[in-house]
């Protein structure tokens, strides 16, 4: 038989029951965010392979531009040439040659209407402006320039135009007809075997070399080099190829 109270149907007291729990409820547990859920919209950081980042590292965008190499380069050649060129003026007489290193070089202090080595007297003006125009060219140039050797290159190249330069403009018979120092002679005295010269013809010299030099081994402007496409075959030298790979066709 069945008790009473077992089946009684009267209305439940809710009093004794807990709440449910809501959000904003104290006694609502506190849920711990996962990994993903804590990484936020941003996700995972990815993380980029040994060979991508060489190979960004290596392209020509990410090489540092070289125009501070270039700036300090030619700032020494020019400071050289005008040291050199005032103790010359002031210790050599013309005419007269001190013999140095035992005779491989003579020091004879001359003054060179013309261009490097004393070619082109007669049009000073025009080498005048000639030397502004290389001058603001590379200047331009080593704005952009992210290869070492071009920036050598140009550096001396710079240098030395500018140290002429200076010697077109300060120095007598007038501006942009001035004469330049030349006081370097090589196995004798005053020109006897080859051009009397400064330093400023030694750093366009060098530069020059070295500019038709990097040149031809195909060295970018920006530190690259150049690819060439390889050559094609001709076709009987091709299909002889594949006979010799192939021995079944024939």
């Amino acid at each position: 038989m069945l008790r009473p109270d077992l089946w009684d149907t009267g209305p439940v007291n809710t009093d004794d029951q807990p709440e449910p729990a809501g959000p904003g409820s104290p006694s609502a547990p506190e849920v711990a965010a996962g990994p993903e859920v804590a990484a936020g919209p941003a996700g995972p950081e990815v993380s980029v392979g040994p060979e991508v980042a060489a190979a960004t590292a290596a392209s020509p965008a990410a090489r540092p531009r070289k125009i501070g190499l270039v700036a300090a380069l030619a700032g020494c050649i020019v400071g050289a040439d005008l040291i050199t060129k005032i103790i010359a003026v002031a210790n050599l007489t013309p005419g007269t040659s001190v013999r140095v290193l035992g005779g491989v070089v003579y020091l004879s202090i001359l003054r060179n209407a013309g261009a490097a080595f004393s070619t082109g007297t007669g049009f000073t003006w025009i080498l005048a402006l000639i030397a502004i125009g290389v001058v603001v060219m590379i200047i331009r140039m080593a704005r952009k320039l992210r290869s070492t050797i071009w920036a050598v290159c140009l550096g001396l190249v710079l240098g030395g135009a500018i140290g002429n330069l200076i010697d077109r403009i300060f120095r007598s018979p007038g501006v942009l007809r001035g004469h330049v120092v030349d006081f370097i002679s090589l196995f004798g005295p005053d020109a006897r075997y080859f051009a009397v010269f400064n330093v400023a013809d030694s750093a366009i010299t060098i530069g020059g070399i070295t500019l038709v030099v990097t040149a031809m081994l195909g060295i970018d402007f920006d530190g690259g080099r150049t690819r060439r496409a390889p050559k094609a075959k001709p076709a009987a030298e091709a299909e002889a190829t594949d006979r010799e790979s192939d021995p079944g066709r024939g």
